[in-house]
């Protein structure tokens, strides 16, 4: 089986580009957290809203790890 190669540019894209919405949901939840901190500690949701943070920085920041050292090394 001859399988093709997907250009490295549009590899770049397909994966860089769901890691930026990654960020982009990260910032969002912060910022949702910071405005509407008394009303989420009020209503004791601020535990959850904390943990959807702390699990989401964590693991924008290790794809992004993972994604610049593939690139360095040539796999895309």
């Amino acid at each position: 089986m001859n399988q093709q190669k997907m250009p490295p540019a549009l590899l770049r894209l397909i994966v860089i580009f769901p890691n930026v919405l990654s960020y982009l949901l990260l910032f969002g939840l912060i910022i949702f957290v910071m405005t509407n901190y008394e009303t989420l500690k009020a209503t004791n949701n601020l535990t959850v809203w904390i943990i959807f943070i702390v699990v989401l920085a964590p693991a924008a920041a290790y794809t992004t790890f993972s994604i610049v050292k593939k690139i360095r090394a040539g796999h895309m």
